[in-house]
């Protein structure tokens, strides 16, 4: 077995065989979307260099930009302290959000309770 599939293995995936994957910009850190991985999607992107996700309601893989052009090339990845989350920084090329916003996290909530979009939309919506 290769170092790759036991690291793999070795990650501790929910009831669903999936673990959460918090993706960030190499650059500045902003927190650009979440997206949950299976152990081959977890493969994938490392061997390809591009975030590969498993789709919880298409049940099926997806690489980001695969379709839209807005790749994930991946520059780091980080497993939390119980190996069952991972941060991946990547160069993210146009939107990240399918909604067509840079991060999928464009929408501020104050203490009130209202919602304000307070990121540009780079594109409409793929």
């Amino acid at each position: 077995m290769s170092d790759l599939d036991q690291f793999v293995r070795s990650l501790k995936y929910d009831a669903n065989g999936l673990l959460p994957c918090v993706v960030q910009d190499a650059e500045n850190g902003d927190v650009l979307m979440v997206g949950f991985m299976n152990a081959e999607a977890v493969k994938r992107t490392l061997e390809s260099g591009r975030t590969c996700f498993w789709s919880r309601s298409r049940k099926t893989f997806w690489v980001k930009g695969e379709t839209s052009g807005n790749i994930q090339k991946v520059k780091e990845l980080y497993i939390d302290c119980d190996a069952d989350s991972i941060v991946c920084k990547v160069e993210q090329t146009g939107a990240a959000c399918h909604e067509g916003y840079r991060s999928c996290f464009f929408r501020k909530v104050e203490k009130d309770g209202s919602v304000s979009v307070v990121l540009p939309r780079l594109q409409d919506k793929y």
